[in-house]
């Protein structure tokens, strides 16, 4: 079974996914949704006609000094949606601080063009999300 690892932000969800042992991970795509949760739901399910998928991985957005930041709300609102729609998989929290900044030092790294940056950024914050999780179930 699968981990799907979402980034889910206003206009664009970043997603990865494990492999079938759950070892590694590999980004999917980018969603530009702007807003569209609908959008995101369908493509979920897609995904999970293709994958066999038995958990959901959703970064939460905590602020640095470790409170809840303004988005958590509406990230909380998507996981209702979520739940209601896919009542038959798992969702795991994971505190994803951090996450977009490692994803823009790991494209700096690797010299994306700036151009292309925006397209996965989000791709790149749900893997480490997912690779979060992986390495916490190991421990």
């Amino acid at each position: 079974m699968r981990k799907l690892g979402i980034d889910y932000g206003d206009s664009r969800v970043g997603l990865a996914i494990t492999d079938s042992l759950n070892i590694t991970v590999q980004g999917l795509e980018t969603i530009h949704h702007n807003g569209n949760d609908k959008m995101v739901l369908n493509r979920i399910d897609e995904l999970l006609k293709i994958y066999d998928i038995d958990t959901f991985v959703i970064g939460i957005p905590i602020n640095m000094n470790g409170t809840k930041a303004e988005r958590v709300e509406i990230t909380e609102k998507f996981i209702h949606k979520l739940k209601c729609r896919f009542n038959n998989v798992k969702i795991e929290k994971i505190d994803e601080r951090l996450t977009t900044v490692a994803a823009h030092k790991t494209m700096n790294f690797l010299n994306v063009n700036k151009r292309k940056k925006k397209n996965i950024v989000d791709t790149i914050s749900a893997e480490y999300i997912l690779e979060t999780y992986i390495n916490k179930s190991i421990t």
